[in-house]
């Protein structure tokens, strides 16, 4: 929306952020207000603003100015005519005359806008060098402001009025000074927020007596310049915001109309300028509090805010709110299916894009739910499991993708809330936080659907059982990654010989290009490497039609566009990357077979870091500790945690489930 702005897309309009109770919409504009205040009162993010320093003497004495061009060019670069001396080093107050006063503007005016719009153009075009920033000041929308805004009623009547005592303008802009322009939400200064609850003021025109008093003395004039100005000044090129539209949020945004019209204000006889960013934020049974404004129908921007359906936030937003400590509790992986449950009872339990996309969800039954809500929350994080097939992947297409994602529009409207969200949280974390014993999948079940058998009507049908198969496999592929270990200068030989030998008839004898390995080509030999490649269990037409494909491949585009073209290492090409890849994941998924019916190997877990474990024989030794390592280097665990999940996987005999 901000891209949108500076490309000139911002419209007059409102904009109203809605969504359900309990999705953060407060928070969200609390922390947006925030950090907009600390960026706009940064050096990077500073803005300026007008303050009048008018020279009683010179208007006194009526002084008629001598060419004082050249000066003014010099005092605007910021250096002296004499000695070029950088004024910006020096204490603008130092000189100040004390025969002045101070007339700041209220509206928070930029002191560029006090130069007359018909000489904008050729002051900038003569004071820039002919550069990047230059062209972009010119031409971009965003700066627009500068050749087309106008100062407010009361600059413009100082200007008139002070260029008709002394005569020359260049005197003029002597007065002119820039100031920065603090924001302070508390004050109201740059940044106003209102609660439904508060009162509206009766009184909106301000005034400042003491300098309307001296303005008059010094002008001998009380009608030329009209000290006046509304509460609405004070967020002039900052942000109005209304917590809740209702009770009297609703009369503040009625009476905001022509500002967001015609960003003008009337402040009795004067017109005020008011350009700001005008915020709120909604519950959606509010909405019928407006919905008969008619003048407002095109004027009113609504953005969602729906319940968080990201898995990483949800946990971020435990981490914010009860500490980074609590993650030293759980196992790994724990604390987001903790999240991932929160998040199924805001998604919709039907997907038309992922029906569309996965024809038949049964066949990930040992990974995901019947609705593929699982599936749908790892796309919304940016991320596809490795569970998924490589023709699922291939379907998956960017437009596909987009549709999946705009369903969430329509979802995160029911639910558990953020505020249900976190009180279960801390209900959870206060009954399973244990010193001696990490929270692990059996307490996230334990809890839906014994110690708070209220919340399970809440959660899909299936979805738990589905999460805890979930989480089985993952474990289960991170020990299996943890403990193998293999010859990769074997593998690599295998492959490359296998990819030579599908190019000639069964039966020959030939010397390999790429291994020097001499070859003879049986179908017992292709079968030992295929064996490995996709299993023992395939069919004979299968490994025929495998065969001719890679033969295919490596004929029309390895050998001759990735080999000979590119000059490319077989081990670097595609088909070789295919092939690897398939060999490791199925000589991977047998690591495990060797241990699981070996009770010393369970019993070698159990005593890992005691004295115990040194009477074990020592392949199991070295087998465990590399097995515990890989766990706490890899996946994130400490010793413990490793133990307990490896322990966790043989007694429930999860290789046996994925086997």
């Amino acid at each position: 929306m901000v891209d949108a702005f500076k490309m000139g897309a911002q419209q007059n309009k409102i904009y109203i952020f809605k969504g359900p109770h309990g999705s953060g919409k407060s928070t969200f504009l609390n922390n947006l207000l925030a950090r907009f205040e600390i960026f706009a009162n940064s050096d990077e993010g500073l803005r300026y603003e007008t303050l009048w320093r008018i020279d009683k003497s010179l208007l006194e004495n009526n002084f008629q100015s001598d060419n004082l061009l050249l000066e003014k060019v010099y005092k605007l670069f910021g250096k002296h005519e004499d000695n070029g001396e950088d004024l910006k080093d020096k204490d603008p107050d130092i000189d100040q005359c004390h025969n002045c006063i101070d007339v700041p503007c209220p509206n928070h005016d930029n002191p560029l806008l006090i130069i007359p719009k018909k000489y904008r153009r050729s002051f900038f075009d003569n004071l820039f060098l002919n550069n990047e920033f230059k062209w972009k000041l010119f031409v971009e929308k965003e700066y627009e402001w500068v050749f087309n805004d106008t100062p407010c009623t009361i600059c413009s009547s100082i200007f008139e009025a002070l260029l008709n005592k002394v005569k020359n303008p260049y005197h003029v802009f002597d007065m002119v000074y820039a100031r920065p322009y603090r924001f302070n939400r508390r004050l109201g200064e740059g940044i106003s927020v209102f609660n439904p609850g508060d009162n509206i003021m009766k009184e909106n025109v301000l005034k400042n007596p003491l300098i309307q008093r001296q303005i008059d003395d010094l002008l001998k004039d009380s009608n030329i310049v009209n000290y006046i100005f509304s509460r609405f000044s004070k967020i002039n090129n900052g942000i109005y915001a209304l917590m809740d539209i209702k009770s009297h949020n609703t009369n503040r945004l009625i009476k905001l109309h022509n500002i967001v019209s015609e960003k003008l204000h009337k402040v009795e006889d004067i017109e005020e300028n008011v350009n700001a960013l005008f915020i709120g934020i909604m519950n959606p049974e509010d909405e019928n509090e407006i919905q008969n404004i008619q003048s407002f129908s095109d004027r009113i921007e609504y953005i969602k805010i729906p319940y968080v359906l990201d898995l990483n936030t949800e946990v971020n937003i435990y981490k914010n709110i009860f500490g980074k400590h609590i993650l030293a509790g759980f196992l790994p992986r724990v604390l987001h299916n903790f999240a991932r449950a929160v998040i199924s009872t805001r998604l919709n339990n039907k997907s038309k894009a992922m029906n569309e996309w996965i024809k038949d969800p049964k066949k990930y039954n040992l990974y995901c739910d019947e609705n593929l809500q699982l599936l749908k929350m790892e796309i919304f994080t940016g991320h596809i499991p490795p569970w998924v097939d490589e023709e699922d992947i291939k379907n998956f297409t960017a437009k596909r993708r987009k549709k999946i994602i705009a369903e969430s529009e329509n979802e995160g409207v029911q639910g558990f809330s953020g505020r249900d969200s976190i009180k279960m949280f801390n209900d959870f974390y206060s009954i399973y936080a244990n010193k001696n014993k990490l929270i692990d999948m059996n307490c996230v079940y334990d809890y839906f659907t014994k110690k708070r058998k209220d919340l399970k009507d809440s959660i899909p049908f299936g979805f738990l059982d589905s999460l805890i198969k979930l989480y089985d496999y993952t474990v289960l592929q991170e020990i299996k990654e943890s403990i193998f270990y293999y010859n990769e200068e074997q593998i690599s030989k295998d492959i490359q010989n296998y990819i030579f030998a599908v190019n000639f008839e069964i039966g020959l004898t030939q010397v390999c290009t790429y291994t020097g390995d001499k070859i003879e080509i049986t179908n017992d030999f292709l079968e030992s490497i295929e064996n490995r490649l996709f299993g023992k269990k395939t069919k004979k037409e299968e490994r025929v039609i495998f065969r001719n494909q890679t033969q295919k491949e490596y004929a029309s585009k390895t050998l001759t566009q990735e080999i000979i073209v590119n000059e490319k290492n077989i081990t670097q090409t595609e088909l070789y990357s295919s092939l690897h890849d398939k060999y490791v994941h199925n000589i991977k998924e047998k690591v495990l077979d060797p241990f699981l019916g070996n009770e010393n190997f369970r019993l070698a877990i159990k005593d890992f870091d005691k004295e115990a474990f040194k009477t074990y024989d020592k392949k199991i030794r070295n087998d465990v500790t590399f097995l515990i390592n890989n766990l706490c280097e890899r996946c994130g665990y400490i010793k413990e945690g490793a133990k307990g999940v490896c322990i966790y996987t043989i007694d429930n005999n999860i290789a046996k489930k994925f086997s």
